[in-house]
């Protein structure tokens, strides 16, 4: 599958990206060449191949108990660019779109 300049325009401008004009070709034939590489892989025979799974005892963690803190108030937030009552502080990540 081909990705040509309009389509990584469109790409970049959905994920908020600036693309330089002199780089859009090169972006638009790397994305076909994983692309390509990626179709290879519909291409491969996998029978009698298991799918591996992870043993859940590998990756055992702290139990998800609610109403348990895992920093003391203002520990996880000392090093944020903002922070505000022991909450992040971020842009917001929606724009009103209305008129």
């Amino acid at each position: 599958m081909a990705i040509d300049r309009d389509e990584v325009l469109r790409i970049a401008e959905l994920a908020r990206l600036e693309i330089a004009p002199d780089a859009v070709e090169r972006v638009a034939a790397q994305l076909s060449a994983v692309l390509e590489f990626a179709a290879t892989l519909d291409t491969l025979d996998l029978d009698g191949c298991e799918p591996a799974v992870l043993a859940p005892d590998a990756a055992e963690g702290r139990p998800d108990v609610p109403g348990t803190r895992t920093f003391e108030p203002g520990v996880a937030t000392a090093g944020a660019p903002e922070a505000e009552d022991d909450f992040f502080l971020v842009p917001p990540v929606v724009e009103n779109l209305e008129p």
